[in-house]
């Protein structure tokens, strides 16, 4: 119901809101910043491998999650407003051990943006909003429109972890350059 009023142009802007919320956040990142391993005790991926289960998340690797995310939250939605059955997954993830700088992520950033631009374009004219598909028993079935607000809120639920992230690898490089 929250998404019932919301047109194309505002899911253009909420995507440029949140993709620069998140280049807010990681500004005064430095390359070194990329590959910090926060604390994070509350670490449980339980949709990665067994053995990163327990791995607490690099700047680089809530980057790349957030924007796959995202992007496929795109892609399916782009697929029901052209009125079609959503079959599958419709995600790739850029290797999180392969992002080491900050113009890595500004990179990624950018070009998930053009990317989430580019499938509302593709949005035909007059979008299904009446073709739905049920992605969580829980939620009921959702629309083109819902679909795409699920990448955002996706994205909204790890601004508190980048945030935490950049606080603590500031926090270590004020306590390393105290000790000099």
């Amino acid at each position: 119901d929250l998404c019932r009023d919301l047109t194309k142009a505002d899911l253009h802007r909420l995507t440029d809101e949140m993709i620069d919320t998140m280049l807010a956040i990681i500004a005064d990142a430095k390359d070194e910043d990329v590959d910090f391993v926060p604390l994070d005790p509350d670490a449980n991926d339980t949709f990665g491998i067994p053995e990163e289960k327990d791995l607490a998340w690099t700047l680089g690797h809530v980057i790349v999650h957030a924007t796959a995310s995202s992007e496929e939250s795109a892609a399916l939605a782009l697929t029901l407003a052209r009125g079609l059955p959503v079959e599958g997954r419709s995600r790739y993830e850029v290797p999180w051990r392969t992002v080491h700088t900050v113009a890595q992520l500004h990179q990624r950033l950018e070009e998930s943006r053009r990317m989430r631009h580019a499938m509302l374009d593709a949005w035909p004219d007059e979008p299904h909003l009446d073709t739905t598909y049920t992605p969580y028993p829980s939620v009921g079935p959702i629309n083109a429109v819902a679909r795409f607000v699920f990448g955002l809120s996706h994205d909204d639920s790890h601004l508190g972890q980048l945030r935490e992230i950049m606080r603590q690898a500031h926090a270590g490089q004020s306590a390393a350059q105290a000790t000099h």
